[in-house]
């Protein structure tokens, strides 16, 4: 039929098939049809050698102002205006080049990162034999072999390996985070092929899906063709691949065939490509400049539009001293008005301030190096400080407004410790026993309990035991006489429940052709046959084992989460060990319970027919697993509790805690199951014990559809806060949710529009709870839930941190990415805009260095503006009383140095060193953080007042100038004061009042503050002395000349000076007055704090002294 060739069709599409060996299959099984698939090439630079210059300065004049200056230095190359092209093309030059070769250096380091592992060497077996290769020349299809603590290629099946029973044990940490011990399988017809030769005969193709991110699925079938007989299938799961970046533990080689090479191995499809990242107040910046570009437009418009209203008249147009030159008088009135119209625009084009991007460029790598200098930031372990990979993010770090953390190994260690075990309400404590509650009962069951619980724990693990541990390739394999041995795992639990039992004197020691031996407290060996392992799933929350003693007895003995184990147990001591494990809980440990069952030879007859009957079925097999499961596992005998603890790191608690009282939301994101991430949130006080928590999990839609338990979620949520409206101590909510429940909201819905709107419901449950917890998350989930975040309607800045390198992309899709460098490779910090080395940092970070940082760039941005219009507009309004004619207002030297050296140093010092309160404070008051949150300091209401207060100071200025000097002689010898005269003394009122502005707007004062703002002023006074006292010989005008002096000889001069910068500065004072006696912020508030403390120390220093002297 029709229909299945295209269902044929497009399984052909959705599946690739691998030759292993690049074998062809015998003839008659299928058509052989090879494909092409990429090479094992990584990428991640951004430029190559050839498309670094086009690409570069497209990306550059992407930005408003680049583009602008350039058209304005082309203007100036054009036509004759009033002022040399070199006044904006040389700023742009070197604003262009220093970001250039900033970009251009973090691009070469990636390039040397990428050549390091594509020329990685790579073992491949051809004709028989181990050949060495380079990693980039490996194909899909090459039989690869990897040593012990190698780390894979690319994404291989494992087709043999070194141990017997065909599997092989691998660390993920590079991967997601988790440096346990994972057992993977080969297929049971591959297993046998152990040397080169027997592994380079076989014959099989691999049909698989084609390349997903999802780390942990993968669905796939073997086809082993034998000499004439039908081909053997077997099925292929995510246990059968081995994942690019993980390595091979405690096996000492394997053979495995590659399937995704390159930029097809899950580990890249999880990588971001690295965008460019842009802060909020780069975004403010670029808005504010539009403004000024129509303010510029509109005054250069006006300009024009007057000049020929002005000129309409013959006699003003020509006239009798200003004839025109033939050439003039043939254009048409059109090109005229353009060209004049380009002229006001190079005029007026100083409001927009080139020189503000140098300054912010600067700014921001200098500021940078403050938190690689912070002390408080360095870590004595790892011998390392803070790290800034991106200076352009700074100011972010000041708005945060979500926080997404990584938990293992971020907020925790990472290193399990076993604390206590309670055996019906006795409790163990390694090295001291102390009991808990005097029971009255026979000594025998106390310790025939005791036994049993000790053995439980010593039996019922998947724990390996690694006889010798290798260091820098020395075997320090005999240990004072007797072989040292560790243990390693899948889950680092039970490593340390295993450890634990040794200090509690039981001591597992192997596992050797299925028999499990320990040693006990009486050092004797005892050896117990393990018949079968009903492995942990997070649905049953508990695993177990059987096995069967010397004496020939069958146990079952099962541990698990208290919630999976209580419901199934018949006898023991239920309260005692119930009411301990609740107070564990409570102190954040984890805990799991030990039960067990005897059984007689028919039941374990019974069980054993139906564990091999589920583990035979290839249609729902998962299903069929958990019923036999179900089955066995009951009634049975509780014997006690666990309790371990996941230290977390030091003061992660108090961290998180800050930063809620800063009013950041914070969210953890991991991989871990639900109630040990759970665990580790009340620990870290991320949920408080009133915390009403809300699940969304896979659990709870299993039993509701997921569209109901979102709404009824939303419900109580809404509910809530129409109850608490305006009551300040309301309920906050902390919402669980997992990976699958979360591609389940995030699937957009094939269902026309009815269910589309699960994100919006989704989101507007996650902004009414203070803290999220987000559990078994895939690495680009985990970007997904940010870039969720990111694009919701307020938009909030986004900040990332994690540790390994499942949480790359997670850092890479957030405004801010933060890595810590942790244990688990440096992944993380490489790929992060700054790298810190322990979570505790992050406090410090954000709440004094990015609130510092923002303080300081928000007032440099809004600066910058005000000190162009106190610049430009005088010159605007001068063109009213010269008509219309293009004439500066200022001399060339003036308008040229200006922003350059006469107010540039000020504002440069202030934004790299300003602290309106000091760092004690804002780490003592979080909530300070608030005051600067959702970009408030750049605000249009803001903006508006520093543009109106330039444009109050620019009328100041000139009709200042102009009503002071309206009709008078001044000088001592009668002489008039000329048209230069005029705008030397606006520019000298003008350069004084905006240095003196910043003055007014320091808090911290240092010895550079004051030798840079007096120093510029003084500056300007020795230059226009020297600019206007000599006769320049290499200048083709003299207009200056004694022009300085002249002024400064005139009293009314001085008055004048004095007088007007008294009147520009004062609506600004008056402004701050009111401001901070009627409505004061929390900062200004800190601020009188802190003035208050200082005069109270001063105050009881002079007292004590005076004592003293008394005395």
């Amino acid at each position: 039929s029709k229909h299945n060739d295209c269902v044929g069709e497009e399984n052909w599409v959705d599946s690739r098939t691998v030759y292993i060996g690049h074998k062809e299959p015998p003839p008659g099984a299928e058509a052989y049809i090879p494909q092409r698939y990429p090479d094992n090439r990584i990428v991640s630079s951004k430029y190559t050698f050839w498309n670094f210059i086009p690409k570069n300065l497209f990306e550059q004049f992407r930005r408003i102002a680049n583009f602008y200056f350039l058209v304005i230095f082309l203007v100036q190359l054009i036509i004759d205006t009033p002022t040399s092209p070199v006044t904006s093309g040389l700023p742009l030059f070197f604003v262009i080049t220093v970001t250039a070769i900033k970009q251009g250096y973090e691009d070469w380091l990636r390039h040397k990162a990428d050549c390091s592992i594509n020329e990685c060497p790579v073992d491949v077996v051809q004709q028989g034999k181990v050949v060495r290769t380079q990693s980039h020349k490996l194909r899909v299809g090459d039989i690869v072999m990897v040593r012990e603590d190698e780390t894979f290629p690319c994404d291989l099946i494992l087709l043999s390996s070194s141990r017997h029973d065909g599997t092989c044990y691998v660390t993920t940490t590079s991967l997601d985070g988790e440096s346990s011990h994972k057992t993977y399988y080969a297929v049971p017809d591959t297993m046998a092929f152990r040397t080169e030769r027997e592994v380079d005969s076989l014959h099989a193709t691999i049909e698989c899906e084609q390349p997903q991110p999802d780390l942990y699925k993968f669905v796939g079938r073997i086809n082993i063709y034998k000499d004439k007989e039908e081909p053997v299938a077997r099925p292929l799961g995510a246990e059968n691949l081995l994942l690019r970046g993980a390595t091979l533990k405690n096996t000492q080689h394997i053979y495995a065939v590659a399937v995704y090479t390159g930029m097809e191995t899950k580990m890249a499809l999880n990588y971001q490509s690295k965008s460019q990242k842009r802060s909020a107040v780069e975004k403010s910046m670029n808005a504010f400049l539009i403004v000024y570009l129509c303010i510029l437009i509109s005054k250069a418009v006006i300009n024009t539009v007057l000049k020929y209203a002005w000129q309409w008249s013959p006699d003003r147009d020509e006239p009798w001293y200003n004839h025109r030159t033939e050439i003039e008088r043939q254009r048409h009135v059109v090109i005229r008005a353009f060209t004049d119209f380009l002229a006001f625009m190079v005029l007026f084009n100083y409001i927009i301030p080139v020189s503000m991007y140098v300054t912010v460029e600067m700014q921001k790598f200098l500021g940078s190096y403050f938190i690689t200098w912070d002390e408080e930031m360095f870590d004595e372990e790892l011998g390392e400080g803070a790290q800034v990979n991106t200076s352009d993010l700074n100011e972010e770090l000041g708005q945060v407004e979500y926080v997404f953390t990584d938990k293992t190994g971020t907020l925790t260690e990472n290193n399990m410790e076993f604390i206590e075990c309670c055996v019906d309400g006795n409790v163990y404590i390694p090295h001291e026993q102390r009991t808990c509650s005097v029971l009255f009962c026979s000594v025998f069951f106390q310790c025939e309990h005791e036994d049993l619980f000790f053995r439980a724990l010593c039996l019922c693990h998947t724990v390996q035991v690694k006889e010798e541990e290798t260091v820098d390739g020395i075997k320090r394999g005999i240990h004072q006489g007797r072989p040292t041995s560790f243990y390693i795992s899948s889950s680092p639990d039970e490593v340390a429940l295993v450890e634990g039992m040794k200090r509690l004197g039981y001591t597992y020691l192997r596992l050797k052709d299925n028999y499990m031996e320990i040693l006990n407290k009486d050092d004797e060996i005892e050896r117990f046959e393990l018949l079968h392992v009903l492995n942990f799933d997070s649905v049953r929350r508990r695993m177990s084992v059987i096995v069967k003693t010397s004496s020939g007895e069958y146990l079952l003995f099962c541990k698990g989460a208290d919630s999976s184990i209580f419901p199934r147990v018949v006898s023991g001591k239920l309260e005692q060990v119930k009411a301990r494990v609740e107070q564990n809980a409570v102190e954040g440990l984890r805990t799991l319970c030990v039960a067990y069952r005897r059984l007689s030879a028919s039941e374990y007859e019974q069980a054993c027919h139906h564990l091999t009957e589920a583990k035979l079925a290839l249609q729902d097999r998962e299903q069929r697993l958990a019923q036999a499961y179900d089955i066995i596992e009951r009634d049975f005998v509780l014997l006690g509790a666990t309790a371990v603890e996941d230290r977390l790191q030091e003061k992660a608690a108090d961290t998180i805690e800050s930063l809620h009282k800063a009013g950041m939301k914070v969210w953890v994101l991991t991989g871990d199951k639900m109630e040990t991430a759970a665990a580790t949130c009340y620990a870290s006080k991320l949920f408080r014990r009133s915390t009403q928590i809300l699940e969304l999990t896979k659990k709870r839609t299993e039993e509701q559809s997921l569209h109901d338990v979102l709404f009824e979620l939303n419900r109580t949520v809404l509910r809530q806060r129409s109850i608490s409206g305006y009551i300040h101590n309301c309920l906050d909510f902390g919402l669980i949710i997992d990976g699958a429940t979360l591609s389940a909201v995030l699937k957009p819905n094939q269902e026309g529009a009815g269910h589309g709107n699960y994100r919006e419901i989704f989101l507007e449950i996650c902004r009414n709870c203070s803290a999220v917890l987000c559990c078994r998350m895939a690495p680009l989930q985990k970007a997904q839930i940010v870039k969720l975040i990111k694009a919701s309607k307020e938009h909030p800045i986004t900040l990332a941190i994690g540790d390994g390198a499942n949480d790359v992309s997670m850092i890479l899709e957030a405004h801010v990415g933060i890595g810590i460098m942790g244990k688990e490779g440096r992944q993380a910090a490489r790929n992060s805009d700054y790298a810190i080395p322990k979570f505790k940092h992050l406090k410090k970070m954000l709440l004094v260095h990015g609130h510092y940082y923002y303080i300081r760039i928000a007032e440099l941005v809004q600066y910058f503006f005000y000190k162009n219009v106190c610049f430009i507009f005088p010159q605007f309004l001068y063109q009213f009383f010269c008509g219309f004619s293009q004439q500066p207002l200022y001399d060339t030297a003036y308008l040229t140095l200006y922003n350059i050296s006469f107010t540039s140093l000020p504002i440069l010092l202030y934004s790299l060193v300003e602290q309106h309160v000091t760092m004690e404070t804002l780490k003592r008051e979080p909530s300070l953080y608030r005051d600067i949150a959702k970009n408030s300091l750049l605000r249009w209401p803001v903006f508006l007042y520093w543009t109106c207060l330039g444009v109050f100071d620019a009328v100041t200025f000139f009709f200042g100038a102009y009503f002071l000097f309206d009709n008078t002689t001044f000088t001592s010898n009668g002489q008039m004061f000329g048209n230069w005269t005029f705008g030397t003394l606006v520019f000298t009122v003008l350069v004084f009042t905006v240095t003196l502005k910043l003055a007014l707007d320091t808090h911290h004062w240092t010895w550079i503050n004051h030798f840079v703002i007096w120093g510029s002023l003084l500056f300007y006074v020795i230059f226009s002395l020297l600019w206007g006292g000599i006769i320049w010989p290499f200048l083709n005008y003299q207009r200056m000349y004694y022009v300085f002096m002249q002024m400064l000889s005139s009293g009314p001069a001085w008055l004048s000076i004095i007088l007007l910068i008294t009147v520009s500065l004062l609506p600004d004072v008056i402004k701050k007055v009111l401001c901070r006696t009627m409505c004061p912020t929390a900062t200004e508030r800190a601020q009188v704090g802190m003035q208050q403390l200082l005069c109270e120390a001063e105050a009881l220093n002079c007292l004590v002294t005076k004592l003293e002297s008394v005395n």
